[in-house]
């Protein structure tokens, strides 16, 4: 039986869970932070800085990067608050405070090493308070006032365990195990209430509402005390959460509490104790076990867990409602409906009442996927894969059995005509005697009709790999008349829509606008601003009940609503991108819901709600984090002070720059750009990154700039960081100096260089000239020379000629000679008569004038000859002497024999004799050997 009571409970605690539209959460775990599981405690500084007590240390998150600065002792941190520029902290056996260094690192101080009185054995400090010119550090046995002014210490003693303190205005109070409430006067303890559950439950915290005081125990829920007596104020932990342990708990800027529990999560009351909000692991909390509950300056609520961290947005405009058990799906369609919200999903239709957090209850007979809700005059109509239906309340009633039906539009001046487009083409659906049924299917049309408009006697249909069919049709709705296609515009998850009395289509590539004089589309211009080809996810638009337009893009929703002339259009950004929003691509989704401005937009487990006018623009600022240094060899970063004035050298040109926005919004992360002038002077990309860094920077002045953006707004200011790298040691003013006078002193030595150079290259030009005249000298007296040789061979040639002529002559002379002689002697028979003749002419013959001539032209023709001749053959005659020389002119015996008065037979004689006389053999040429001497 106790079994099937808890089982019960948990059911109905389970709906309760379920059904809840929560704000967003952001969940931490210990690899994010990089630190141990148990948070104790969280506060936060005046730059929105975090600091959170881990078992580790101490935490600093900054809403971009975690720091984790271990305990000074090395133990777990209980408590932590941040009061102006001090961070004060407590663990065991320990506790101080926290101030930043030039380099924006915490360094701790210790407070209870300087006290007279040494912390009591195994003493941990669970909470710090400051008040006025004193801090408090609470311990379970004791609480140690520390003087800021004076540093000195003072102590209350407790005999008994003493749970928390606690701050209500100007007053300090605690509670005593077994005593009661004790208020703090003038460093003293005064019993204030003794009641036995403020004795005996532990309180966990204090609130002053008016002029009463609200107490939170542990075990017994909320307690009132007004005029002194103290009784019990009803909540909905009493009536719904029976018997659950608390642990943390704070009252909220807006009169809220803000319940954290031991093992059910986060509880979320009004003023008046009534559940707005229960938050635990099964819908979105990281962990059941809430440790520590803290409320930052945006009215975020942060929660130390028992393990990870946690921040739920409860201001934010949007709220999850997320179906973590699998029952209702995806949610492709929904709509408000005589008090009920309707879901239709990929498993079916669901409902539940406004205003309920109930379950969601399951229609029977709609299993599986529905793929559109409409209400039309009142009725509303289910388009589901399995055909139509009316749906009644808890009912839903089958009118058409066509299988899948997209949508269902109701036909214009015909108010008991509908046209739903299915699977397979278009159909009609008609009201007969107040009862819906199909009618007929519109005969020429048997493709797909996913998205269709009406306009006038025109149907037109996107059919995504096809096109846009235009169909013509007759007035009773019976058939197509005409179809034509316009296959230029086309696209994967491409949507049509009827707005504003116009159709307009939507893919890649632009928003068109569809001109029914020429059956064509147009670009519109104003609604193709609000994507470009890169931000498009979704061609599907919709129109809500308000007539709103809604265009979903990759970065943001855009609604378009009527501008305040009667034909413009104002299109309002909402910055939710697509992977936050989590919708079905194709298939988004927008129900109105009641209060005005606010949305419902299905998604891939549950939905959404939007309240549009909570999208306010919020200012923010972005703030330079750590910066660090390093050189070029070792790379080993080092912080630096941003105060520091002074050039950094030249060798240290690496640099990293941290930056970050202490807004802390689950669907709004921010996004960093950043230039460094003087190098990089155009801007970065837009990133999520908060760290820069620049490595082997020439020397020179820089400034680095930074701004931020979330969503569609840019940080307020422009974060920024001057800095200088000096001149390398070999570019100093004494180096350049030095240099200059180098210049001067190796110019001085070039110039001299040079001029030694050329006067050697002088010399040396002048000393080969000198040597090219006396060669061009010698060649020229070669050459006289050679002329002089020419000139002697032509004067021997010219010789050897006239030597030739007179040899030649005295041989015709002879033999003219001889040819008289021997005509004389043969026709003239007196001989005596012509015998002075013949003595004559013998005389002419043979004197030697002829040869005296002839020598001495042969001498100075080739003198050498002779001389050489008579050298090697001194045995030789005048004859054979005369002989060689008529040879070495290359005369013939038979000219020879005229010249010698002989017979040529007496020449081959003398040649004969010649050859013996020279010693030549018998193979040797008498000619070619004289003609060789």
């Amino acid at each position: 039986m106790l079994l099937r009571i808890l089982i019960c409970f948990t059911a109905f605690f389970s709906q309760i869970v379920y059904s809840q539209e929560i704000p967003p959460i952001q969940n931490y775990s210990p690899a994010d932070y990089r630190a141990e599981n148990q948070n104790w405690s969280i506060s936060q500084d005046d730059d929105k800085i975090m600091y959170v007590a881990n078992n580790k240390g101490l935490l600093e998150f900054n809403g971009a990067d975690w720091t984790l600065y271990p305990s000074p002792n090395e133990s777990i941190m209980r408590s932590v608050k941040v009061v102006e520029d001090r961070i004060y902290s407590g663990s065991y056996m320990e506790f101080g405070y926290w101030t930043k260094d030039r380099f924006g690192i915490p360094r701790y101080t210790s407070i209870a090493s300087t006290m007279e009185r040494p912390p009591l054995e195994d003493e941990e400090f669970w909470g710090i308070l400051d008040f006025k010119d004193w801090i408090l550090f609470q311990s379970l046995k004791r609480i140690y006032i520390y003087n800021t002014k004076t540093g000195a210490v003072s102590t209350i003693d407790a005999e008994n365990t003493l749970y928390r303190m606690f701050q209500l205005g100007n007053e300090v109070f605690y509670q005593e195990n077994g005593k009661g409430v004790f208020k703090i006067d003038n460093g003293k303890a005064i019993p204030i209430f003794d009641e036995e559950v403020l004795r005996t439950d532990e309180i966990i915290n204090i609130f002053k509402v008016g002029d009463n005081l609200i107490f939170v125990t542990k075990q017994n829920g909320f307690f009132e005390a007004a005029n002194g007596i103290v009784k019990k104020f009803q909540t909905d932990l009493d009536k719904r959460f029976s018997g659950m342990s608390v642990y943390s708990a704070e009252r909220l800027v807006d009169g809220t509490y803000a319940i954290g529990t031991i093992s059910d999560g986060l509880i979320i009351l009004n003023a008046e104790g009534e559940l707005l909000n229960h938050i635990n692991q099964l819908n979105g909390l990281r962990n059941n076990t809430v440790l520590s509950v803290f409320e930052d300056s945006d009215n975020n609520i942060w929660l130390g867990l028992d393990n990870g961290l946690s921040y739920l947005n409860v201001k934010s405009p949007i709220r999850i409602y997320n179906d973590n058990k699998g029952v209702v799906g995806s949610t492709y369609a929904a709509v408000l409906h005589d008090g009920r919200l309707y879901l239709g999903t990929n498993q079916g239709l669901f409902y539940r009442a406004i205003g309920n957090d109930s379950e969601f209850n399951f229609i029977k007979g709609t299993e599986g996927q529905v793929w559109s809700l409409k209400e039309i005059n009142g009725t509303l109509f289910c388009g589901h894969h399995s055909g139509t239906f009316i749906v009644e309340g808890q009912n839903a009633i089958k009118i058409a059995g066509v299988q899948g039906t997209w949508k269902i539009n109701q036909v214009p001046a015909k108010p008991n005509l509908l046209l739903q487009g299915n699977y397979d083409g278009l159909y009609v659906l008609e009201n007969r005697e107040g009862q819906w049924q199909m009618r007929n299917k519109l005969e020429g049309f048997a493709n797909s009709a996913r998205h269709f408009e009406l306009l006038d006697n025109q149907i037109l249909v996107n059919h995504e790999y096809q096109g846009v069919f235009i169909l013509n049709v007759d007035d009773a709705l019976t058939k197509v008349n005409s179809v034509s296609m316009d296959t230029d515009i086309r696209g994967s998850d491409s949507g049509i829509i009827k707005f504003k009395d116009a159709v307009f289509y939507a893919y890649k590539n632009g928003i068109l606008k569809y001109q029914p004089s020429s059956s064509s589309f147009i670009k519109d211009t104003t609604l193709s601003r609000v994507y470009d080809p890169e931000d498009y996810v979704s061609g599907k638009m919709t129109v809500d009940k308000e007539g709103n337009l809604w265009i979903f893009s990759n970065s943001s929703i855009n609604i378009v609503t009527n501008g305040t002339l009667a034909d413009t259009l104002l299109i309002n950004k909402v910055s939710i991108s697509e992977n936050v929003r989590n919708d079905i691509i194709g298939y988004e989704n927008v129900a109105s819901m009641e209060k005005a401005g606010t949305y419902l937009l299905g998604t891939t487990t549950g939905y959404m709600l939007l309240d549009i006018n909570g999208f306010k623009k919020n200012d923010f600022s972005v703030q330079l984090g750590k910066v660090a240094n390093s050189s070029r060899r070792s790379l080993k970063w080092e912080y630096i002070d941003k105060e520091l004035d002074e050039p950094f050298k030249s060798d240290r040109n690496h640099f990293r720059l941290s930056f970050f926005t202490p807004k802390y919004r689950r669907y709004f992360t921010p996004t960093y750009q950043y230039q460094l002038e003087g190098i990089y002077d155009t801007w970065s990309e837009w990133s999520e990154n908060s760290i820069a860094t620049f490595e082997n920077l020439p020397f020179g002045e820089y400034t680095f700039r930074v701004r931020a953006k979330i969503g569609n707004t840019i940080s307020s200011n422009t974060a920024a960081y001057s800095f200088k790298i000096a001149r390398p040691w070999y570019l100093s003013n004494t180096m350049i100096f030095g240099y200059v006078l180098a210049c001067i002193f190796g110019s001085y030595l070039i110039h001299q260089a040079y001029k030694r150079h050329y006067h050697k290259r002088q010399l040396k030009l002048i000393e080969k000239n000198k040597h090219e005249m006396e060669l061009a000298k010698a060649q020229n007296e070669k050459e006289i020379i050679k002329i002089k040789n020419e000139q002697l061979q032509e004067e021997f040639r010219s010789k050897s000629n006239e030597l030739a002529a007179s040899t030649l002559s005295i041989i015709r002379k002879n033999e003219l000679l001889s040819k008289v002689k021997e005509q004389l002697i043969a026709n003239i028979e007196d001989r005596n008569s012509i015998k002075p003749i013949i003595r004559i002419i013998d005389k002419n013959i043979t004197q030697n004038d002829d040869w005296e001539m002839f020598m001495e032209a042969f001498n100075n023709a080739d003198r050498k000859f002779l001389k050489k001749l008579k050298k090697e053959h001194p045995n030789l005659s005048p004859n054979d002497v005369r002989l060689c020389a008529y040879l070495r002119l290359n005369l013939s015996s038979k000219e020879i024999a005229p010249l010698l008065n002989i017979s040529v037979r007496s020449v081959e004689i003398k040649r004969y004799r010649l050859r013996k006389k020279m010693g030549l053999l018998h193979d040797d040429n008498l000619v070619d050997y004289i003609m060789q001497l």
